[in-house]
C-alpha cells in the first residue's frame, strides 16, 4: 500500500500520475465518499474524521505559551493547561524561546513596523531583507539568495519560475508537497525516481539525455527527509549530475542548522565545497521556529527568480520582525556551534534509549521515528502519551503506508537529561499498555 498518490506531468508532458512510496506529499481524498456531491455532502462525510482527530489531541492542540522544551497545552474538555515535554516541534536548536532572538524581533518592530506594506519588488525589501539575503547566500556557500513569504512558496516559485518547456525536472518521490505542486502549477515536464535510489536516478538521467541530449534537467532532492530522517547521498548524486549535465537542487529544510559542524546544512555534512549546488531552498519554519523561506544560487538565477517566481511577486514581504529573528538566529548558531553539538548528543542519547529498550531506531539526523503496530490507532497512542506528559506527532496513513504508521520524535538541543529520560520512561510505559513494547511477545 502506497502513502502518497498526486497526479504530475510526466516526461512526455502529459497529465499522469505519480505514485510516491511516502512522505509529505499527500491527500485526504479517499475519506470522502466519491458519491458526495454537494459541498454539504462531502463535509459531512468528512467530519467524523475530524471530531475524532480533534478529540483525540491527535491535531490542532492549543499551545499556550513560547515553543520550549516544556510546552504549556491546554486540554480541549474543561480548559485546563497541561505541562507537556515538547518532543513534536521542528524548533530543533530551540531557537524560538531564545531571549537575544526575541529582543531581535522586538527591535525590528520598533525600527520597521509590523509590516512592509507590499511585495519586495516594489516596497517590501528594506535593509534587514537585504542583509538576510546577503547571509542566507553566505550560509550556503552562495552568490546570492531571495526570500519567499513561505517555505512552501519558494518551493513552488524555484520550480514555477525557473523550468520552461524541454526543461526535465527529476525529483526523489518522497519530496515535499510543495514541490508535487509547483510542477502541477508549472505543467513541468518530469519524472519521479525512487527514494534515495541512485540506480533508479541514474536511469531517469539516461532516459532524458537520450531522448533529448541538449535539455536542461535539475535533480531535486531532500537533504534531510522529513518522515524517517535520513539524508541524501549528495556526493554521489553530485557525480551523477556532473557526468550527465545536470544541475542539483537541494530542499535543505531540515538540514539548515541541523547538520555540519556549524550548522550550515547537507553540502557541509558531506564536505561539499561553496559552489557545489546550483540550487538550495530552504525554510524558517524548521531550526528557524518562525515562518519564511528561501531560494539561494548565482546571482543570475536569482534575480531571474525574482521577475518570474509568481509566488515571490504578488505575495507581501516578510515582517521585518521575522526578518531579524532569522538574522539573530543565523548569528546565534555561528556564535553557538555547541548547540548543534548538544542536538546531535540529544538525539544519540534518546536513540540509545530506545535501543536498550528493544525498539529499533537508527536515526541519522533529529527525527527519529518509533514505529507503531498497524493494529492500533495512532491516535489513540497519540492521547495516551498526552495524557502522560509527552507531546508526541503521530503519523499514520496517507502519510506513510498502513504498515508504517508511527510516532515522529523531533529532537530539540534545548531538552534536558532529565526532561529525555521522563519521556523515555512514559514512551516505554504506553507501548506496555497498547502492547506494542518490544519486549512483550508479538508485540508487531
Amino acid at each position: 500500500m502506497t502513502a502518497a498518490h498526486t497526479d504530475s506531468v510526466t516526461s512526455d508532458g502529459k497529465a499522469g500520475s505519480e505514485t510516491a512510496g511516502h512522505g509529505e506529499n499527500f491527500s485526504l481524498e479517499h475519506y470522502l465518499d466519491p458519491a458526495a456531491h454537494t459541498f454539504e455532502q462531502r463535509f459531512e462525510e468528512f467530519r467524523p474524521y475530524v471530531t475524532n482527530a480533534r478529540g483525540s489531541g491527535f491535531v490542532l492542540r492549543e499551545i499556550t505559551g513560547p515553543a520550549g522544551p516544556v510546552v504549556q497545552v491546554r486540554d480541549p474538555d474543561g480548559g485546563e493547561t497541561r505541562e507537556l515535554i515538547m518532543l513534536g516541534s521542528n524548533n530543533y536548536l530551540g531557537l524560538g524561546s531564545e531571549p537575544e532572538i526575541i529582543e531581535a524581533a522586538v527591535a525590528a518592530t520598533r525600527e520597521f513596523g509590523v509590516g512592509c506594506g507590499g511585495p519586495p519588488l516594489l516596497n517590501g525589501t528594506t535593509s534587514l531583507h537585504r542583509r538576510l539575503e546577503e547571509r542566507l547566500a553566505e550560509t550556503k556557500g552562495c552568490e546570492s539568495a531571495m526570500v519567499f513569504s513561505s517555505g512552501y512558496a519558494a518551493n513552488v516559485g524555484w520550480v514555477t519560475g525557473l523550468l520552461r518547456n524541454g526543461d526535465t525536472l527529476l525529483y526523489d518521490e518522497q519530496s515535499h508537497a510543495s514541490l508535487y505542486d509547483g510542477i502541477q502549477l508549472g505543467r513541468v515536464r518530469s519524472m519521479a525516481f525512487q527514494h534515495n535510489d541512485l540506480r533508479h536516478l541514474r536511469h531517469r538521467l539516461m532516459q532524458v539525455r537520450w531522448r533529448n541530449p541538449g535539455a536542461n534537467i535539475v535533480v531535486a532532492v531532500e537533504g534531510v527527509y522529513s518522515m524517517d530522517g535520513d539524508i541524501a547521498p549528495l556526493p554521489e548524486i553530485r557525480a551523477l549530475c556532473d557526468s550527465f549535465g545536470a544541475w542539483l537542487a537541494i530542499d535543505d529544510a531540515h538540514g539548515t542548522g541541523v547538520l555540519g559542524a556549524r550548522g550550515h546544512g547537507t553540502a557541509e555534512h558531506f564536505g561539499l565545497g561553496d559552489g557545489s549546488v546550483e540550487l538550495y531552498m530552504g525554510t524558517f519554519s524548521k531550526v528557524f521556529a518562525t515562518t519564511g523561506g528561501f531560494v539561494a544560487g548565482s546571482k543570475d538565477l536569482v534575480d531571474t527568480l525574482r521577475f518570474f517566481a509568481r509566488s515571490y511577486m504578488f505575495s507581501a514581504s516578510l515582517s521585518p520582525a521575522v526578518v531579524a529573528a532569522v538574522l539573530a538566529s543565523i548569528d546565534f548558531i555561528d556564535a553557538h556551534p555547541e548547540r548543534v553539538r548538544q542536538l546531535h548528543d540529544n538525539t544519540a542519547y534518546f536513540a540509545r534509549e530506545l535501543r536498550r529498550m528493544g525498539f529499533t531506531v537508527d536515526p541519522q539526523t533529529a527525527i527519529i521515528p518509533i514505529l507503531v503496530p498497524q493494529r492500533l490507532a495512532v491516535a489513540e497512542v497519540v492521547a495516551a502519551l498526552h495524557r502522560a506528559g509527552v507531546f508526541v506527532n503521530g503519523v499514520e496513513f496517507p502519510a506513510v503506508p498502513r504498515e508504517q504508521q508511527r510516532l515522529r520524535v523531533s529532537m530539540m538541543a534545548t531538552l534536558t537529561r532529565d526532561q529525555l529520560d521522563f519521556a523515555l520512561e512514559q514512551i516505554s510505559t504506553v507501548a506496555r499498555s497498547f502492547g506494542f513494547h518490544p519486549e512483550q511477545e508479538g508485540a508487531a
